[in-house]
Formats: structure tokens, sequence, C-alpha cells
């Protein structure tokens, strides 16, 4: 028998009940990033090509400039800076147009772009053309992200789905339902006692796909912003793809009373795609970036990802643990600079816990936003086997938080209310609340917010590498919050 089963069969029902769910999660969603290679791969059937991200030198001569950002900017992503009396700066202008006209004229075909790090992406039948994009005077360099493979996972297709919850796992007297637990752990329900559900906030999803969203009638009430699609090509309907963002927008949004509430049920949301199911290449941190990026732009205040990378198909596009630094993969530096443009990030530690990489992925080395691991629900809660542990490679404490993983109540894409378990479930635990708590001290930054939560952690005293700071308590965050809120003012 393989060593991670001996590790949790050896007691109890509990270790039986780990066994199973770790069957599920090993044969069905580990984690996104790592799903294209579990799956059963078919021929790649497409041309052979290439996507190259070209970064450019600066973006002198652009018509874009920080007098007038609301040629790029929403009205509310620019009063979510104000308010947290935060600059706009040179990272967020636009790609200059001049320099994209130019490399189209070369032959280029632009798919993609980030305005935070200033790169493009080129999408191209011919790996030599990139010589001659190269010499041009503003490209600085480019990095090969894409490249065709011989096989892919296959297309999915959308599940039939149910028209309603099945009617055992109604919970008499108790509106939270099956999702109580997870979220009471918590302290939660306090907040929504106090009518903080989130309303007026704006969180985004990024994710792989949120099959049958649309259709769903638990769904259905959820105030959805809209979606977007990141993925070169893009999908026809993201509503068609897998159903992991279906799950982790239950635990955050879903609102069936006496079956399963969410932790931010009166939030607003986006859901965006930058997850790529069919292959493992670096380009998907270039379309995190962009899903990101389009998040501020639309004035979100927290995203949640359950996403995370650290082996792709290509060994050459792999990370080294020693890179895990929050500043080395393109993505984390794309991660850390959220706060600092006003949003609160929360991402997965990653599910590697039980192999031999064991540590943390990337983003979720990044810097200045939430990591969170996963907890078993049953008392003692204990680290769940299979969460990635910290620290990151220049000493930060990760995972940042810890929640309830192992296992989660949730919705799936075909309606019904199941358990399953990972970081990736944990994480919108987390974002939710703390959406709730910002909703209630809305005078604070994002990084106030962020080590509240932190600082009311049941490990805050003693943070290590495999609790992070601990379990957060968001009623103490709301407490210890309300009084310096209380204290500025009589202290402006």
């Amino acid at each position: 028998m393989h060593p991670i089963f001996i590790l949790i069969t050896e007691h109890s029902d509990m270790r039986r009940l780990m066994l199973l769910l770790t069957i599920m999660l090993a044969t069905a969603l580990l984690q996104p990033a790592q799903a294209g290679n579990l799956a059963a791969r078919v021929k790649y059937k497409g041309s052979p090509s290439y996507i190259y991200r070209i970064y450019l030198t600066d973006k002198q001569g652009s018509p874009f400039t920080l007098s007038r950002p609301s040629r790029y900017l929403s009205r509310r992503s620019m009063e979510r800076r104000r308010r947290q009396n935060l600059p706009i700066d040179s990272t967020d202008l636009p790609v200059n147009p001049h320099y994209i006209e130019q490399l189209r004229k070369h032959g280029a075909q632009i798919i993609g772009q980030s305005r935070w790090q200033n790169t493009l992406l080129v999408s191209t039948d011919d790996s030599s053309s990139v010589l001659t994009l190269n010499k041009l005077p503003f490209v600085r360099s480019s990095r090969l992200v894409w490249q065709a493979p011989d096989s892919i996972s296959p297309i999915t297709h959308r599940q039939k789905y149910h028209d309603q919850l099945e009617e055992y796992f109604f919970t008499p007297g108790q509106i939270y339902g099956k999702g109580y637990e997870q979220i009471s752990v918590l302290q939660g329900h306090r907040l929504h006692d106090i009518g903080m559900t989130g309303e007026g906030m704006m969180i985004a999803v990024i994710d792989g796909g949120f099959e049958n969203v649309d259709r769903i009638p638990a769904f259905l009430q959820i105030n959805i912003c809209g979606n977007r699609d990141f993925v070169y090509p893009a999908s026809p309907t993201i509503f068609a793809e897998t159903d992991h963002g279906t799950k982790v927008l239950s635990a955050l949004a879903a609102s069936v009373p006496n079956y399963l509430i969410g932790t931010a049920p009166k939030a607003s949301y986006w859901l965006l795609r930058s997850e790529d199911q069919q292959t493992e290449q670096e380009v998907e941190e270039d379309y995190w970036t962009m899903a990101a990026e389009f998040a501020d732009s639309v004035g979100c205040d927290l995203i949640s990802s359950s996403l995370g990378y650290y082996e792709y198909d290509h060994h050459d596009m792999s990370y080294k643990q020693w890179q895990l630094d929050g500043q080395t993969a393109f993505v984390s530096r794309s991660a850390s600079m959220l706060a600092s443009k006003g949003i609160i990030l929360t991402n997965s530690a990653g599910n590697s816990g039980m192999g031999p990489w064991k540590k943390i992925g990337v983003p979720a080395d990044a810097d200045h936003i939430l990591t969170v691991g996963a907890l078993t629900a049953d008392e003692p809660r204990h680290i769940a086997p299979f969460s990635s542990i910290g620290p990151s490679q220049d000493g930060r404490v990760k995972p940042d938080v810890v929640a309830i993983g192992a296992p989660v109540f949730l919705i799936n894409g075909r309606g019904a209310l199941m358990q399953d378990m990972g970081t990736s479930f944990s994480t919108p635990l987390i974002c939710g609340l703390t959406a709730c708590l910002w909703q209630a001290l809305p005078q604070l930054k994002a990084e106030e917010i962020i080590q509240l939560i932190r600082q009311s952690g049941n490990n805050y005293e003693h943070p290590d590498n495999i609790y992070g700071y601990g379990l957060p308590n968001f009623w103490r965050a709301y407490m210890i919050g309300a009084l310096q809120v209380k204290n500025k003012k009589q202290n402006p």
C-alpha cells in the first residue's frame, strides 16, 4: 500500500474518512493546477504553435497618463484607492499601444497583456519569429510560456443538474444548514448576526470554470456582476468548464436556508477564468495576472483564488523550492502587488503536504496576502495531511491562516450538496468572512485588515510553518479593529 494511505488509516473512523476523501481528492481535484495531469489525456490535434511573454522596456510616449486614470480604471476602482489613500502609479498605466502596433506590424499576434508587469503575450506558429521581435528597441526580452503539447486533457461537457438540493440535507432549526460548523469555528456567524454579510463588497473568484452556475437554482440569487475568460483560446462558456469554481463560489455565496449559507452571501461577484484545464504551462501565470488586473480595474475589493503552481508539463518551466520568495514567479510578483492596489487576496496554500514537494506553490508564496491552509473538520482539529506547508523561502510565515478544509460542505456542478476537501475550499471560507470584516471596518486599509486576521489567529503568539498564525477568530478581529478605529478618531 502506498505510504500516504498508511499514514491516514492507522487510527479511528476519522482516519478512514480522511482516506476516502483523500482518494476523492487525488482522483478528482487535488487542485486545478494539477488536474490536467490526473485526467486521461487525448492526442492534441492542433498545429505546432507557441506563446511567448514579451517584456517591454518602458511606457514612454503612451497616450495614457496618471492624471486621467478614468481612461483605464473604473470609478469604483479609483474610489477604493482614494479611501485607502493609495496612489495610482506607472504600473497602473496600460501597455503602450504604440508598442503593440509596432509588434503587430512585425507579424505578432497579441493575445494578452499585463499593465502591472509591462508584458505582452504573443502567439506564433514560428518560434524563430520571436528573434525579430527581440531586436525591437522597446523589447527587453522574451520567454516561452506555452508550446503545443503532444496530448491534452479531454474537453469537458456540462453535466445534468438537480433543480433542488436533496431533502435529507435539510437541517431543521439551523439556518446555516450543513455550513454551520465551517463558519462558526471562525466566529463568522457573529459578524452575520450584526448584519455583516458582505453587502457592498465586491469579490473576484479566479478559477478554472463555473459549471452550471448560470442554471442551478441555488446560484441564481447570487449577485453576479459578470464573467470573463482570460485563457487563450477562450471557452465558449465558462459555465461548461470544471465545477471547481462552482464549489468555491458556493462556499462564499450560497444562500439556501437550512441547507447551506456561504460566508459572504450578500457580496457581489465577478467570475474569472484563468486556469487552462487541458495543459499545465507557465502561461497560466499570465492569465491569472490578467484576471487580477481586471478585478482591480472594475473595482473588486477582494480576490478568492484556489489556484497554485510549481510543476509544469515542461520541466524547464517548473519551480525549485528556493524560488518561493514571493518575487521570482511572475504570478507571485503580481499577487504581491494587490494590497498596494487596495485589494485583499486569499489564495490556497496547496495540497502537496503528503507528496514529495510538501510546500506551498505560487502565488501562495506572495507577500501581503492571506495564504490559507486546511484543518480537519472534527475535534480536535489538526492540519489536514495534504495541506501544503511553509515558510516562504525568504522566511515569511506561510500559510498565514487556516480554516476547515477536510471536508467542507459545498454545492457542485450537478447542483448537489456534498463534501469535498482541499485548501481550495478552506480559502473561500476565509475570503468571505474577510469581506464581512472589511464591510464592518471600511475605514481600514487592505494591509490593516490582513494584519487583524493574522492577529486574531489562535497561533499568533508562536506562528509556525504548519498552521501559520492559526485559526482566525473574526469576531475578535472585529472587536480589535473597532477599537483601533475608535482610537484613530480620538487621536487623529
